[in-house]
Parts: C-alpha cells; structure tokens; sequence
C-alpha cells in the first residue's frame, strides 16, 4: 500500500491512536500522516508512541485549528511531498475504522484512481447510539431529498480521494467538522464522481471520546446546508433574469419579424424565420449569461457550446411546432394569436431548459455509482 497516504487528524488523543497507527502498520500500509491538531501537553505521550514507526509522519499544529485544517495540512504535505502518492484516506484517531475496510478502500482506489470513496456505515443498527444514528439518518435524507446529493452517510471519517483532487479540497470552506459537509457541495460543484463502499459500524464506549459537539458542530453543519439551498435558489432566480432578458430580446425580434414579413412571403416560412432568428440571436446573450452568471462553468466551451446548442436546436423546433399546432387548434393563424402564444410556450420550455442546462449542459450533476460496494 505504498502509493496510498494515510491521514489521521488527532486532537487530544488516548491510547486509541497508537491501536490505530499499529494496525495500518500491521495492515501493510507505509506512508502515514498524524495530524496533532493543538492538543493538550498530557496527551502528547501518545504522539510520540506512534512517532517511534518508520512508517509515520507527525505534523503538528501549535493551537488547535479544527479537524478541517488539520485534513488540509496533511492534504499540502502529500503535494509537497509525496510525488509517488495516488491518493489519500482519511482515518478517525478514535479505533472505529477497521483495517479491513481500509485496505479495501484502498484497493479499489488503486483499481480507479478517479472516483472519490465515501466508507458508509449502516444505522439500523439499535446499539448504535441514538444521536448518532439520528443525526446522521437525518442529514443523509436532506442531502438526498432536499439537495438532492445521494449520500448515505454524511459524517463518515472514512474517505479516500485521488491526489488530482487535493487541490479543489484545499480550496473548499471550513475548518472544523463542518469542512467533512462542504466536501460534499465541493464534489457536486467540481462534478466529481464518487463511489461508496460499505463499512463496519463501531462505537466504542458509545462514543464518549468523540470531539463532536452536538449542538454547535451540528448548528454549523445545518447552517451550511441552509446555505447551499440558498445558493440553489440564487441561482435559479438568476436563471429566470437570464431567461427573462433573452425573452424579451427573442419576442422582440419574433414580433417584428412577424409583422415585416406579413403578406410578402408563406405564412409558414415567415413564422419559421422569425422563431429561428428570435432565438437564434437572443441565444447568444441566453448562453453567455449562463455560462459566466448563473452557473459559473469553466473549463471545456466547446463542449458546453455544442451541448448549448443541441438543446437550442430541440427548443427551437418544439416552439415552432407548439405555436403552429396551438395556432391552428385554436383556429386562427393571425398575428396577435402567435405573439400572444409565444410567451406560454416558452414559459413551459424555460422549466425543462432549466433541468436540461443544470443537469446536462454545465453539467454541475454529482456522478454517483449506481452499485454500493459491499465490503465482506
């Protein structure tokens, strides 16, 4: 398991660490980070037990800064540092992540180093303590249902990601725990996929050594969540000035072109000529807004642009054919009718171009495996 860096945040730790150090050893693991994240003069004993292994790096921070920080410095160290390292686990200090899933997690990120691992454990289990099982039952269904980013367990410490990763890591908000819920909006922002494996579910002595505060690690947690759904709303609304504007700029045209070509050419090429330009030029504006404003997509125009336009030329031909079927349905193909059956159309579109354009055009969907490797 040389190719795989080990990382493990401490802070304030017992006899539990130096298990935890012994077993990767054991496990065959040979490049090991201990973060000691500010923890207190009693306990630093235990740091220097696991310093005594060949295999371990410690790093220590003077104050504590929170789990968050101490995951980030270990993440600069393997870039710095580690040229042979493929990536990096996470491991709890606390003894509740067994070898075994360990060393499979790390296998399979050997066999696809481009996938994140998220270790997810089972809380229909009664012995496990009910704030946990609560808690995280809790939070997994307002990312699924609400957030619509399928996570089974939220607040695993088990988590393997590819060093190419790193840097968008390093990059996301938080310090404490709450860096572990932003990892999530990090991975559906950047699209990276992730896979999930099933681990063993322990507590130890109900988790009494657990760091966690309940009520304020979870306020900051639920808070960013809050926040997410905000940033969700923002942007839809800015979605519907986007669209709003590029309406009025393609009924405008529309409108005109109706009204200049009227009586000197087929009725029907002349409708067809004023949806095409009127979408065609409001197009322009619609796809520059999105791409830099409402959806902030980087790299790979190209891409976004013949996608873009894939969806414009479907939009387009269902407009065309929603106003001339309506025209007729309704029996009349007057002017004043199709400019006024103009907007409804496009107002139904504007929900389904909207799905389209997040979920497929800019693509800011999280990749998901659909299989949940099971670990025996």
């Amino acid at each position: 398991m040389s190719h795989i860096t080990i990382i493990v945040p401490s802070y304030n730790p017992d006899d539990k660490l130096e298990a935890v150090v012994a077993g990767l050893v054991q496990g065959g693991f040979e490049d090991i980070l201990v973060v000691n994240d500010g923890s207190k003069e009693e306990t630093i004993s235990h740091f220097e037990e696991v310093k005594k292994y060949k295999e371990v790096t410690l790093i220590t921070h003077e104050v504590n800064k929170g789990k968050g920080r101490a995951m980030k410095t270990a993440f600069s160290y393997v870039l710095e540092n580690c040229p042979d390292s493929i990536g990096v686990i996470t491991v709890d200090g606390d003894n509740q992540h067994t070898v075994k899933d360990i060393r499979y997690m790390a296998e399979r990120m050997m066999e696809d180093p481009d996938s994140v691992y998220i270790g997810c454990r089972s809380f229909k289990d009664k012995k496990i303590p009910w704030r946990s099982r609560f808690g995280n039952n809790t939070t997994s269904n307002i990312f699924t249902y609400v957030l619509r980013i399928p996570i089974t367990d939220t607040q695993t410490g088990l988590r393997g990601t590819p060093k190419k990763y790193l840097p968008y890591l390093l990059e996301t908000k938080g310090e404490r725990y709450e860096f572990e819920t932003e990892m999530f909006f990090t991975l559906k922002e950047k699209n990276i996929p992730y896979k999930e494996t099933t681990i063993e579910t322990v507590y130890i002595e109900e988790n009494e050594t657990s760091h966690f505060h309940p009520i304020r690690d979870s306020w900051k947690i639920y808070k960013l969540i809050l926040a997410y759904g905000f940033k969700k709303l923002f942007t839809f609304l800015k979605f519907m000035l986007s669209s709003f504007l590029s309406f009025l700029t393609d009924w405008g045209i529309y409108s005109l072109l109706l009204l200049l070509l009227n009586g000197k050419i087929d009725d029907k090429l002349a409708l067809a000529i004023a949806v095409v330009s009127g979408k065609l030029i409001s197009s322009i504006l619609n796809f520059i807004l999105n791409k830099k404003l409402v959806f902030k997509s980087g790299e790979g125009f190209f891409g976004f642009l013949c996608r873009y336009y894939t969806l414009w030329l479907c939009q387009t031909g269902c407009s065309y054919g929603l106003i001339y079927g309506l025209g007729i349905l309704f029996g009349s193909e007057s002017i004043i009718v199709r400019m006024i059956l103009k907007p409804i159309v496009d107002i139904v579109l504007f929900v389904l171009s909207y799905k389209i354009q997040k979920n497929w055009v800019f693509k800011t969907n999280l990749k998901k495996s659909d299989d949940l490797s099971q670990n025996q």
